[in-house]
């Protein structure tokens, strides 16, 4: 692996090295820093499939060279301190400005659909699928 610049080689650094080699050997394509929040339907339907369906985009997003943010997995920070409903919406709105692109994975959600308007208020780019993110230079 080469590491050209300073930035790479503190990420490279943070990443164990059970982690590079999984990456390695699953072929992922070098680490990004540019993150993508996963925006989909988490309480609407099955909650378990949702979540399931948000951690493989997020995979997807990973094996892309980005770095995926799957919002969907606070549900376990849930199950050990519930907190109102509304709290965990603001958290997620909260974070999408921090974000570099969202991309919306299939599924009615209101919350989802209310993190895309925010993020195209924010001149974030909104992708609508794995396909239209896999060239991109954000």
């Amino acid at each position: 692996m080469t590491i050209t610049s300073c930035s790479e080689k503190l990420i490279i650094g943070l990443i164990p090295e059970w982690l590079q080699e999984f990456e390695k050997e699953a072929g992922y394509t070098k680490r990004g820093t540019r993150i993508i929040y996963v925006s989909g339907p988490y309480s609407k339907g099955d909650t378990a499939e949702n979540i399931r369906n948000a951690c493989f985009a997020g995979n997807e997003i990973l094996k892309r060279g980005f770095t995926p943010f799957v919002p969907h997995l606070i549900h376990l920070w849930h199950l050990i301190t519930p907190k109102p409903y509304q709290d965990w919406l603001d958290i997620d709105l909260a974070l999408i400005s921090r974000m570099d692109a969202v991309l919306r994975i299939p599924g009615e959600s209101k919350g989802a659909d209310n993190e895309v308007a925010l993020a195209l208020r924010l001149g974030i780019p909104v992708f609508y699928s794995l396909d239209e993110i896999q060239d991109i230079a954000l």
